[in-house]
């Protein structure tokens, strides 16, 4: 039976070797004219310069805890191994948004190419572009777990509970290694791409009254390198760590799950710290088949393909953890918490709903932030109709629906989390939340497949293409931004759940049975831990907006200084939106004369240094906090700390990402064509400008501080976990 952990790094072998398949079959696709590849280039240069850029700034901050962690480990509790732990799970992150990145700046220009025949080709390829990163995130994430694993309890041994506990402590480091490259992901990547996002929208539509992507505007391509720094590398660091977080969490407190002094087979206790990764693995295999199920005929629905994949394989998935738990654990057993001091009685059918309820959960909370967000549902509806009396009252609209927004999401928490835990206390919680992340792989294809959309868009309008053209890849980037927000919604649903395993592996590592706050002190490190989610959404929102400011000012310093450019810009307004068959040979001539005059360069500068720069202090706040009040507080503080910032983060990161999810989408309702009281409006009416200011608001909510917070409650809880050793 132990030969099973032997077997696990091979579907980890399988998910890379699904990547480098995908990947050596978008890259023979055709990127199309030379034209559009030239406009692809730059955004693929614009990313891995800011990877390269941001990947030197982290890399001073990993060796610098790697050597902490290594000279700090305490022989009794700790352990050097650790920080080697920490090392291989940041790059193993770094890898994993490299690889993303890479093939997503590829596949966006073949994307626009096959947009060119038809809507079934694009999508394909759009659709495996994201699947690269899919992959690649749930391949790495089980063979590095899986194999340092088998490293440390060959050099260790697992037949006593101290070994075990020994083996997972030191494993812990791996997460906190993931934890702490994703937060600089998101909050970097996030810094990044808005900036580029306001400045292109601001200046570019509100003021020069040309339509987004348009070649003119130098801000442009620093928008379209913005979306896969945000949402591809941003995202996948983001599901990554919460994908290895729940099965660190799950394997902690599988270790003391029966209460018992030896583990010598599974049925016997092992198979509880197995399972999460047995669970991880197959469902590498679960995704993988899922993809296959995701096609679309010309004329036919990006969406319905989408969800036939996702929701086929968490069917799918469902019928293989039923087979894996009953294999894995005894039919029943009596389980002695020795955390609460209380005896029940479990069987592997309760941590099967367990891991049940964690899966439909998910899809619920992913469901009813469609239903907030999506175009065309009656809450986005609302904030269009709001913005006919212009940006105020559209940005009322918007923060009602975000408020409103959180209700449902955290009622199905809720009933999650009561549900599991009377099936399997602290393990099932933990055990819901790795049933939630086990189709991982499919779920953040799908995320990654909407800014590859995004991105064709716009090469097809910086390439001057066919209006039919840009047509087909709007249809893929509205399913875009449906599927993103499910997935932002997926993402913070799974870290509340993560959140609360590492919690209670917290609790368990430092033999803390109940946190008192009654107690002064720990009431204290409440609410101080409740602050935090809107201290660093603050210096998120500081940092976007600084940036945009730069940005803004370099774009209208462009459109004033650069000849060609304010002469294609009069044109424009002189024909406001005439074919140019009506305009005059001299105004074409001289109109295609700015063709390539922005210094798009100089924008992609002011983005990345401004992420680079910025992304440091709340990356520090997330590590440092826990660690200062655990040594100088104790455990009971560092535990009201923990349950004041994983409250009220959720909360905060529910609001704002929906928030901003639905004026993003309110704007797309309006530029696409709406009446409201008998009248239309559409793009450059004073409703759309409306809706484009409130987009902008709702830009970092979205992009930058919401989903960012997602991951400052998971490293705290990392954080935590890791030096919960020293100061039990």
């Amino acid at each position: 039976m132990k030969t099973i952990i032997y077997i696990i790094p091979l579907f980890g072998v399988l998910g890379l070797l699904y990547t480098f398949w995908k990947s050596a079959w978008v890259l023979k696709q055709d990127p199309g004219t030379e034209k559009m590849q030239k406009i692809a280039n730059h955004i693929y240069e614009g990313a891995m310069a800011f990877l390269r850029s941001e990947y030197k700034v982290l890399s001073v901050f990993i060796i610098a805890v790697a050597i902490l962690l290594a000279v700090s480990a305490d022989s009794e509790y700790s352990s050097p191994l650790v920080a080697v732990s920490f090392l291989v799970g940041a790059l193993c992150s770094a890898i994993a948004g490299f690889i993303g990145m890479k093939v997503a700046t590829r596949a966006n220009v073949r994307t626009t190419n096959a947009a060119r025949t038809g809507l079934g080709k694009a999508l394909e390829i759009a659709f495996a572009g994201g699947s690269v990163m899919g992959m690649g995130v749930v391949g790495l994430g089980v063979l590095g777990l899986s194999v340092l694993f088998i490293i440390y309890s060959n050099t260790f041994g697992v037949s006593q509970a101290a070994d075990v506990n020994r083996v997972i402590t030191i494993i812990t480091g791996f997460s906190f290694g993931a934890s702490s490259i994703a937060l600089f992901a998101r909050v970097g990547g996030g810094i990044y791409t808005k900036a580029a996002d306001i400045g292109a929208d601001l200046v570019g539509k509100i003021e020069a009254g040309i339509p987004e992507d348009h070649p003119l505007n130098p801000a442009t391509i620093a928008d379209n390198v913005g979306d896969n720094v945000g949402d591809v590398a941003g995202m996948g660091a983001d599901l990554f760590e919460s994908y290895v977080g729940s099965i660190v969490g799950t394997m902690v407190l599988g270790a003391s799950f029966f209460g018992i002094t030896e583990f010598t087979n599974y049925s016997n206790g092992l198979g509880a710290v197995i399972l999460p990764l047995v669970i991880a693995g197959v469902g590498i295999v679960v995704s993988i088949l899922g993809t296959f199920f995701v096609k679309v005929k010309e004329g036919g629905s990006p969406q319905k393909a989408l969800n036939m994949g996702e929701f086929g394989s968490s069917f799918i998935m469902i019928g293989a953890m039923y087979f894996i738990i009953d294999f894995m654990l005894p039919s029943e057993w009596v389980y002695n918490d020795l955390l609460f001091g209380e005896t029940y009685t479990i069987t592997s059918l309760n941590i099967f709903f367990a891991t049940v309820i964690g899966l439909v959960s998910g899809v619920l909370i992913g469901v009813t932030t469609e239903y907030y967000t999506g175009t065309g549902r009656k809450p986005v509806i609302n904030i269009v109709n709001q913005s006919v009396t212009g940006a105020a009252t559209n940005i009322i609209a918007g923060l009602g629906t975000g408020m409103m927004s959180t209700a449902i999401p955290i009622l199905i928490l809720a009933a999650a989390i009561i549900s599991a835990f009377e099936l399997g206390g602290l393990y099932g919680i933990a055990i819901a939340a790795v049933g939630m992340l086990s189709n991982t792989g499919i779920q953040l294809a799908v995320d990654a497949y909407g800014p590859i959309s995004d991105n064709a868009g716009g090469i097809a309008e910086m390439s001057k293409l066919p209006k039919e053209v840009r047509q087909r890849t709007d249809k893929l980037d509205a399913v875009g931004n449906t599927t993103a927000a499910i997935g932002k919604g997926f993402a913070i649903a799974s870290a509340a759940l993560t959140a609360l395993a590492l919690f209670g592996a917290f609790m368990t590592a430092t033999n803390i049975s109940s946190i008192n706050i009654a107690k002064a002190p720990i009431m204290a490190g409440l609410f101080v831990g409740a602050m935090l989610p809107y201290l660093f959404s603050a210096l998120a929102m500081k940092a976007v907006g600084t940036a945009a400011m730069a940005m803004i000012q370099e774009v209208r310093r462009q459109f004033k200084t650069i000849p060609a450019l304010s002469n294609a810009l009069s044109i424009m307004k002189k024909y406001d939106g005439k074919e140019q068959t009506e305009w005059t040979d001299q105004d074409i001539k001289t109109f295609e004369l700015a063709d390539g005059a922005a210094e798009y360069g100089k924008c992609v500068e002011i983005s990345t240094n401004a992420a680079i720069r910025k992304m440091v202090v709340p990356g520090l706040l997330a590590v440092l906090t826990p660690v200062v009040f655990g040594f100088l507080g104790g455990p009971e503080i560092l535990g009201g700390l923990l349950a004041g910032v994983t409250a009220s983060g959720v909360l905060m990161a529910i609001f704002q990402a929906n928030a901003g999810g639905a004026w993003d989408n309110a704007k797309k309702m309006i530029e696409e064509g709406v009446e409201i009281e008998g009248k239309s409006y559409g793009k450059g009416s004073d409703p759309h400008k409306a809706a484009v200011v409130g987009d902008t608001v709702g830009d970092p909510f979205k992009d930058t501080s919401g989903p960012s917070i997602n991951i400052l409650i998971k490293l705290m809880a990392v954080v935590s976990l890791v030096i919960a050793p020293l100061i039990k």
